[in-house]
C-alpha cells in the first residue's frame, strides 16, 4: 500500500473511499432538459475512471419549483431524473468511485422571471445583487413544501443509488435563514437567536432523514465566517453551527466554506482566480475539523497535488476537493498512482469554466478542449495506425497543441516558429503578474513535445520551400494574427494609434492622457489600461456597447477592478470612436454614438486602439494549391469528431488546414480546440 496521504483510504460511514480526493460539487451546465442525460455521465465517468475517490455531483440540483436554476443545472423535483441519476452512478460504481449529489433551494439566489414565473423566496425581503430579484418573505406553508420538496429529492437521489447527498447551505436558502444578514423573519424561524435561525435546515435535516433511514450519507456545505464581522456569520457562530449540527446526529460530514458569494468581488474571493492566494481558507477549515472532530472536507483554490498532500498530511481535510484541477486533468488521480505527477495538465486558474457557466454557457477547461466533450473528444490520444509527418507553422497554444497531439499519436512531428520562444499571445498575457500563471499552457505541452522529440525551429519565418522541404503529410498553419488597426466606420487605417499589444510588451511607453478605444471587450484593452494607470497615466476606457469589457466574465473582471479603481482610470460606455487626427504633439478623437448623431472632439496625448487580430495567413494562402483539400474543412465531420477526407485536389502533396487566431481572431480556448479535433485523426 502507499504511503501517501492523499492515496490512503477514508471511511465515511459504512462508505470506504478509496483516497483522499475528490470533486466537490459543481455544476458544469450539461444537463439536457434538467436531466444528467450521456455528456453528463461521460463527463464523471471520464474522472472516476481515473481513479478518483468521490465525485459530488450538481452544483445544485434543485428541490423546488420556486428555484429555478440560473443556470443549466438538475431539476431534483422531477421523478424522471430518478433512471438518468441510476446510470450516472452505474457508470462512477464501475470505476470504484462514490457518486454524490448536492441538493438546494437557491431562495433570494435566482429570479422570478424564469422555470414556471414563480416568485423567488427568502427568510428576508432584500434581493441578492448578483440575481437582483426582491424574494417573497417566507410564508410557514411555504416552508412546511420546501421541507417536504427536500425530503422527496433525497428520496430520489436514494433511489437512483448515489451514495449520498449533500446539503448546500452557503448563499442559498438554508443559509439565508441560518445568517443574522438576511434572516428577518419572526417566531420559530427567524429572530437574532441562532437555534432559531438554524431550525429550518434542522428541519430540512430531520424530514431526509425520515425518509432515506439513517445509513444513508448525509453532509452539509456551509459558510462557517461569512468574512463581514458581527453583522453576519463570524467564525465564533459558525463554529457554534457545526457543534449544533453534530450534536444533532443527523449529520455525517461537513464541508467548510468561507466568505460570501452575493457579488462577483465576493464570489472570488471565495473561489480564488490566478493570481490571487492559493488555499486561501484551507486552516480556516483545518480550525473546524480540529474544534468539532468531524469529518471535513473542503476546496477552493486548491490546484496542485502538493498543496492537496499538505492538507491531508496536517490534518487539516479527511477529503481534499480538487474540482478546477480535474477539469484541467482528469487523470490527475491516476497519474499520482503511477509515480506521473510532472504529467499532470496543471490548472492555470484562469477560471473560464465557471465564468462561462454565470454567463448561461458550458464549463469549459481554458486549455483542456476535451473537458466536457468526453463523447467526441479523446482525453488519451490514441497511437496512429501510419506514422506521418507533420509540419505545424506557429508555437502558440494552438500551434503547441497540434504539436503535442500529433506526436502522442506517433508521428513525426516539425514546428516552425518566428520568434525566440513558445507561447504567442500568452507571452503578452503573462507580462501582467497576476497572469503569470496562465504560462503553464505552454509550459505543459512543450514538455509533452520535449518528452516526444518534437523538433521545434525557432527564430524561423517559414516559406512555402521551407515547408514542402520536409516533405509533409499534414500542414497545420497555426500563425496567428495581428493587431486590427482600423475603426469600423471608417475602416481606415489609424496610424497616429497604436495597438493594446504595443502598450502591454512594452514596445511603446504609455503616454499621460490615454484614450483606450475597445471594440473588442477583451482582456488586451483593461491590460493595457492597467500598464498605463501603473504608469501614472490618466486613462478613458471607452466602447461603443452598453457595458464595458463583456468578454472578461464576471471572476475575471475583479482583479482588474481592484487594480484599477483606485488610479485615475474612468470607463465611459455606448461612445463610439469615428476618426483620429491630430493638433500638433495631440490627438483629436472624433466620438460619436450609436444612439444618436450627437458626436464631440476630445484632445488625447496617445489613443490606443483593441480591435482583436486580423490572421496572419499569407502562408496559409500560398500553400493552398499545394495542398489535397485546398484548405477545405469538413465542418460535418469537425463537429461530429471524425476524420477530415476532402480530396478535391489529387495533385495536391499535403493536407492543409489552419487553426486559432490564423483563422480569425477567438481565444486561447478555441485555438486548442481546433488543434485537438483536426489533430486527434491524423
Amino acid at each position: 500500500m502507499s504511503s501517501d496521504p492523499l492515496l490512503q483510504p477514508y471511511q465515511l460511514k459504512h462508505l470506504t473511499l478509496k483516497n483522499r480526493i475528490m470533486t466537490t460539487s459543481h455544476e458544469p451546465a450539461y444537463p439536457e432538459d434538467g436531466m444528467p442525460k450521456d455528456r453528463y455521465r461521460a463527463y464523471h465517468a471520464a474522472r472516476a475512471k481515473a481513479g478518483i475517490a468521490l465525485t459530488m455531483t450538481a452544483g445544485s440540483a434543485a428541490v423546488s419549483r420556486d428555484s429555478p436554476p440560473v443556470f443549466n443545472n438538475i431539476l431534483a423535483y422531477k421523478d424522471e431524473v430518478v433512471p438518468w441519476i441510476q446510470r450516472l452512478t452505474d457508470a462512477c460504481h464501475e470505476h470504484g468511485a462514490a457518486v454524490m449529489i448536492q441538493l438546494t433551494h437557491l431562495g433570494r439566489r435566482t429570479g422570478w422571471n424564469k422555470g414556471d414565473w414563480l416568485p423567488s423566496i427568502s427568510a428576508g425581503p432584500d434581493r441578492e445583487p448578483a440575481h437582483r430579484a426582491f424574494p417573497k418573505l417566507a410564508e410557514d406553508w411555504d416552508i412546511a413544501r420546501i421541507i417536504s420538496d427536500f425530503a422527496d429529492a433525497a428520496e430520489r437521489m436514494q433511489a437512483g443509488g448515489m451514495d449520498g447527498i449533500e446539503l448546500e447551505a452557503y448563499g442559498h436558502l438554508i443559509d439565508q435563514f441560518w445568517s443574522p444578514k438576511t434572516n428577518r423573519l419572526d417566531g420559530k424561524y427567524g429572530g437574532q437567536d441562532l437555534e432559531s435561525r438554524m431550525q429550518f435546515g434542522l428541519d430540512v435535516i430531520d424530514a431526509i432523514r425520515q425518509r432515506v433511514g439513517p445509513e444513508f450519507v448525509l453532509g452539509v456545505r456551509f459558510t462557517a465566517d461569512e468574512t463581514i464581522g458581527k453583522t453576519g456569520i463570524t467564525p465564533e457562530i459558525g463554529l457554534a453551527m457545526a457543534e449544533r449540527l453534530k450534536a444533532s446526529g443527523q449529520v455525517d460530514f461537513l464541508n467548510v466554506i468561507r466568505g460570501r458569494i452575493h457579488t462577483d468581488p465576493a464570489m472570488t474571493d471565495v473561489i480564488p482566480v490566478q493570481g490571487m492566494k492559493s488555499a486561501p481558507h484551507l486552516d480556516f477549515a483545518g480550525s473546524v475539523r480540529a474544534a468539532t472532530g468531524m469529518p471535513t472536507f473542503h476546496a477552493a483554490r486548491i490546484p496542485d497535488v502538493a498543496t492537496a498532500r499538505h492538507a491531508v498530511a496536517a490534518g487539516l481535510l479527511d477529503m481534499v476537493g480538487m474540482t478546477r484541477a480535474h477539469m484541467a486533468d482528469p487523470q490527475l488521480v491516476q497519474k499520482i498512482i503511477e509515480g506521473r505527477e510532472d504529467d499532470i495538465r496543471p490548472c492555470v486558474g484562469a477560471t473560464y469554466c465557471l465564468d462561462r457557466i454565470y454567463q448561461a454557457g458550458e464549463a469549459l477547461c481554458l486549455h483542456n478542449a476535451a473537458t466536457g466533450r468526453e463523447l467526441t473528444m479523446p482525453h488519451v490520444i490514441p497511437p496512429a495506425i501510419a506514422k506521418k509527418k507533420v509540419v505545424i507553422i506557429g508555437a502558440g497554444p494552438g500551434g503547441l497543441e497540434a504539436a503535442r497531439v500529433a506526436a502522442e499519436r506517433g508521428h513525426d512531428v516539425v514546428v516552425f516558429e518566428a520568434a525566440s520562444d513558445p507561447g504567442g499571445q500568452i507571452r503578452l498575457t503573462v507580462q501582467n503578474p497576476r497572469r503569470r500563471e496562465m504560462i503553464g499552457i505552454v509550459d505543459w505541452r512543450m514538455s509533452q513535445c520535449a518528452a516526444r522529440d518534437v523538433d521545434f525551429r525557432f527564430n524561423t519565418w517559414a516559406e512555402v520551400p521551407d515547408v514542402t522541404a520536409e516533405n509533409p503529410d499534414v500542414v497545420i498553419v497555426a500563425t496567428g494574427g495581428m493587431p486590427a488597426m482600423r475603426l469600423y466606420e471608417t475602416d481606415e487605417e489609424q496610424d497616429l494609434a497604436v495597438s493594446s499589444w504595443d502598450i502591454i510588451s512594452g514596445a511603446v511607453k504609455p503616454g499621460r492622457n490615454v484614450l483606450i478605444y475597445d471594440e473588442s471587450g477583451d482582456h488586451p484593452a483593461l491590460q493595457a489600461a492597467e500598464v498605463a494607470a501603473n504608469d501614472g497615466a490618466r486613462v478613458e476606457v471607452m466602447t461603443p456597447d452598453r457595458v464595458f469589457s463583456p468578454d472578461i466574465m464576471a471572476m475575471n473582471l475583479v482583479p482588474y477592478m481592484r487594480a484599477l479603481q483606485d488610479k485615475d482610470v474612468v470607463f465611459t460606455v455606448t461612445r463610439r470612436l469615428l476618426d483620429i487626427g491630430q493638433n500638433g504633439n495631440r490627438l483629436i478623437a472624433t466620438i460619436g454614438t450609436d444612439y444618436s448623431d450627437l458626436q464631440e472632439a476630445v484632445e488625447y496625448d496617445q489613443i490606443i486602439l483593441n480591435y482583436g487580430t486580423l490572421p496572419l495567413a499569407d502562408l496559409y494562402f500560398d500553400l493552398k494549391p499545394h495542398s489535397v483539400n485546398l484548405g477545405e474543412v469538413d465542418h460535418d465531420a469537425l463537429i461530429a469528431g471524425r476524420a477530415q477526407t476532402v480530396a478535391s485536389n489529387p495533385a495536391g502533396r499535403f493536407r492543409l488546414f489552419r487553426i486559432g487566431d490564423a483563422v480569425a481572431a477567438r481565444n486561447t480556448h478555441a485555438a486548442i480546440y481546433d488543434a485537438l479535433r483536426l489533430l486527434k485523426d491524423i
